[in-house]
């Protein structure tokens, strides 16, 4: 049996080539050959890729509510143990609410050093629009199911970059990281926002990139986000004798009203970031995403609701936005109107520029790979890019699923994405942490 090709250095090597020779030519050698020698690898182990996906698919991680989270976690954990991955299981305080599922985030790391390159991705999934999507379906190179795009196919990138750099004799003058968390899609609470507060995310990090589907682009921004459900209240009566009720629906009109005129200032504002051909610059403040109340036609209504939904661009600023959007509502109630309101979720905007040595090596292998440099721009929405910018460390988004089917009925993803993908995610590691 002839010996296998390896790559030592980011070079690619014959088992007869020295140590010596490999530093010599280390610089030498063109992306292009490395990632020929990762694509091969990893092209070989697509049915075993594949498998391993469906096997995450089948866990119906829905969030809301949050369901299943250590059935799914299980799973990951005891792969990345049987593959030798250095593992910690950390669980958050208490059950989620309404599910009794305590979250559970798993920390894996590959080689050694002080300089840290962290892969990053979630393992929840929006709800299904059917049970059927929790039966994961094979059609020749693309595995269907929810989750299969965002972003359980994006962490099977990872594992498998880490695989494939083993797999091909690499040694690392650093670590790969991976971050596997629960909640990102709702906000991140009991996940990445929790990692943080337990100090698990360094600012020694000299980068982090995030497996979500970018459609062949790269986010190296993103909105930040305000979200809120309203209530107004009002007194139920009658309809024949409603002058002795008071229209909880009639009074929310007249709040709305109110927001209506910050909406039409606020979507005056654009940014600078580069958008998707389908996107917009202005910043964003929708409402009535959900809303509802009344009992009856012939009842006037007692309560009624509706959620706001501010999308702020990175140019301005998280804590104004949302003075603002209050203050609208006090104003409300200084008026005489009765109402009430929770915040759902908030999270800061945050950006990257593409000249960052991260970003930079992504996209030669993003080229190397593909043949063509990827084009940066902004997420339409949250990015858990967010925590690490926070903390000082670049970050940003590339991933192998579609955004146009992810959370559809439909949801796919190519297999053969997935595995350039991983070469990519390999060669930025080797990019980085060469010894």
């Amino acid at each position: 049996m002839e010996p296998q090709a390896r790559l030592q250095y980011g070079a690619l090597l014959s088992p007869s080539d020295s140590l010596a020779s490999s530093i010599m030519t280390k610089r030498m050698v063109e992306s292009g050959s490395q990632a020929k020698a990762l694509l091969a690898w990893l092209q070989q182990r697509e049915v075993e890729l594949a498998a391993l996906l469906a096997e995450l698919v089948a866990i119906p991680t829905e969030n809301p509510p949050g369901k299943n989270y250590r059935a799914c976690a299980n799973v990951l954990e005891n792969r990345l143990k049987q593959e030798g991955l250095d593992c910690d299981r950390l669980e958050v305080s208490g059950a989620k609410d309404g599910t009794g599922e305590v979250p559970v985030c798993l920390v894996a790391g590959y080689g050694r050093g002080e300089r840290v390159l962290y892969f990053h991705g979630h393992y929840d999934v929006v709800p299904a629009q059917s049970p059927e999507q929790f039966q994961p379906i094979r059609r020749k190179h693309f595995l269907f199911g929810r989750g299969s795009c965002d972003m359980k196919g994006g962490i099977v990138a990872m594992f498998y970059a880490i695989l494939a750099l083993r797999g091909c004799g690499v040694e690392l003058g650093g670590r790969i990281v991976l971050m596997l968390v629960p909640d990102e899609e709702t906000g991140g609470e009991r996940g990445s926002a929790w990692l943080a507060t337990q100090g698990r995310l360094s600012r020694s990090g000299i980068g982090m990139l995030l497996a979500e589907p970018t459609s062949g682009a790269v986010w190296n921004a993103n909105r930040g986000a305000i979200s809120l459900r309203v209530r107004v209240l009002g007194k139920s009566a009658h309809v024949g004798l409603q002058h002795q009720g008071e229209n909880a629906f009639e009074l929310m009109h007249l709040v709305v009203g109110r927001l209506q005129e910050l909406k039409q200032e606020v979507e005056q504002r654009a940014t600078t970031f580069n958008v998707g051909a389908d996107q917009a610059r202005q910043s964003i403040l929708m409402l009535g995403g959900q809303s509802g109340g009344g009992t009856n036609f012939n009842v006037v209504p007692e309560e009624c609701w509706f959620t706001i939904d501010r999308r702020i661009n990175p140019e301005e600023n998280l804590d104004e936005e949302k003075g603002r959007l209050i203050g609208v509502l006090e104003g409300c109630r200084r008026e005489g109107i009765p109402l009430a309101w929770k915040i759902l979720q908030e999270g800061q905007s945050s950006a990257c520029g593409e000249e960052e040595r991260l970003g930079v090596a992504l996209t030669r292998s993003v080229r190397a790979v593909t043949g063509k440099a990827p084009r940066f721009e902004m997420c339409p929405g949250l990015l858990e890019i967010r925590f690490y910018a926070a903390q000082g460390v670049p970050a940003y988004a590339y991933g192998p699923g579609l955004l146009s089917v992810a959370h559809g009925p439909n949801e796919c993803i190519d297999l053969r994405k997935i595995i350039d993908c991983s070469a990519i995610y390999a060669l930025t590691a080797l990019d980085l942490l060469h010894p």
